[in-house]
């Protein structure tokens, strides 16, 4: 892949650009080897692949300059801002929708924040596609409420040059920290929704929730997992960390008994939304911390599911798992190095097969899907 900013010295995101994909490949292979290599695994199956480029769904772009002529891309510790509009890992098509937003960014009066300064208004802007329908989501994330009428009143040139930003949303973040997003979201318009189709799994994506950066990826990961919990024929499992449902709904069918638990109140929803589309009935989603409620519970389950963001599921959790004893533990993870922390805890299991997906190219990072069998 070729990258114009990179090869300027303007952005070394992709800090394995110089490598062939094919040793990338190779590098991360040998690195989730050596991770396990403590560990019994009986099966290794090849990894899976990504495009190299424009296989991103989503943009989160730091904007700077001003509100006449804003950037929308990254902001260096040293204070030097470079646009990123052109980065090769979004579609071509992203192209002219980043044009008409800084355009509107222009007509909104939305002043980019100064971080030196501690002035404007303006953070980020937040861009994420659906692949199903094509449908986009827009999010600005502004200092404070200040520009909201502002930002309302221009919202008919938007929609009128961007039909296919169907939910638009300022989120507030007050806060002079490199934090993202705050906890207040505006949403302006009918729609507060994405939809995505993972598999014919329908998925929802409100503002706050999360979802993965490439979806063909997420695609094959989610329909791995679902293959390799059918073979066992369980009728009851946990997924934790479950997010907005993906890997549970793909696992589960109409007879497995589901529950998903996930801390954020936001993607629950989502996880209820696709449940109920698919007419699961004996499917339950709560917001609740993962750990706090699998340690509150008596019933074992065939299988549970963990998908724990980069710090990994930890020692109360894996303690109570190797107590619990059941049958199958499905490990998803974005951190091979915790996942192998974890994994070195559940002494009574062995993995039965281990699959690492690209998910982000040009990077060290991956996700890797385990299967863990209680060793008897």
């Amino acid at each position: 892949m070729q990258c114009v900013q990179y090869t300027a010295g303007h952005c070394h995101s992709c800090q394995w650009l110089d490598k062939s994909y094919s040793q990338q490949l190779s590098d991360k292979q040998q690195h989730l080897n050596q991770l396990l290599q403590e560990t019994s695994v009986i099966h290794w199956l090849p990894p899976v692949t990504s495009q190299t480029s424009e296989f991103r769904n989503k943009a989160k772009m730091v904007v700077s300059g001003s509100v006449e002529r804003p950037l929308l891309g990254m902001l260096h510790r040293d204070g030097r801002t470079v646009d990123l509009c052109d980065c090769p890992l979004y579609p071509q098509y992203f192209q002219p929708v980043f044009d008409a937003i800084k355009i509107f960014i222009a007509k909104a009066g939305l002043v980019p924040y100064n971080v030196e300064r501690k002035k404007g208004e303006l953070k980020y802007i937040l861009l994420t596609e659906s692949r199903a329908n094509g449908e986009m989501m827009l999010r600005f994330v502004l200092r404070s409420e200040t520009k909201l009428v502002q930002l309302e009143r221009a919202l008919p040139w938007l929609k009128k040059h961007l039909p296919q930003v169907t939910v638009v949303s300022a989120n507030i973040q007050s806060v002079h920290m490199a934090i993202l997003e705050g906890e207040k979201e505006i949403i302006f318009t009918e729609s507060k929704m994405l939809e995505e189709t993972f598999n014919g799994i329908p998925l929802y994506i409100r503002p706050r929730s999360f979802f993965q950066t490439n979806p063909e990826i997420a695609s094959d990961l989610y329909a791995t997992a679902g293959r390799w919990v059918r073979e066992l024929n369980i009728s009851s499992m946990w997924d934790l960390f479950c997010g907005a449902g993906g890997f549970g709904l793909h696992c589960a069918d109409k007879e497995t008994k589901l529950t998903g638990i996930e801390i954020s109140a936001e993607a629950i929803d989502c996880a209820k939304s696709s449940a109920k589309s698919l007419g699961l009935e004996q499917v339950v989603f709560q917001a609740l911390d993962s750990t706090h409620f699998a340690l509150d519970k008596a019933q074992i389950p065939d299988l549970v599911l963990v998908n724990p963001p980069r710090r990994g599921i930890g020692k109360e959790l894996c303690e109570y798992l190797g107590r619990m004893a059941p049958k199958f533990v499905l490990y998803s993870s974005c951190n091979a190095q915790t996942m192998a922390k974890d994994i070195a805890m559940l002494k009574q299991y062995r993995i039965e097969k281990v699959q690492l997906f690209d998910m982000f190219p040009h990077t060290e990072h991956y996700e890797t899907l385990a299967l863990l069998v209680l060793d008897i």
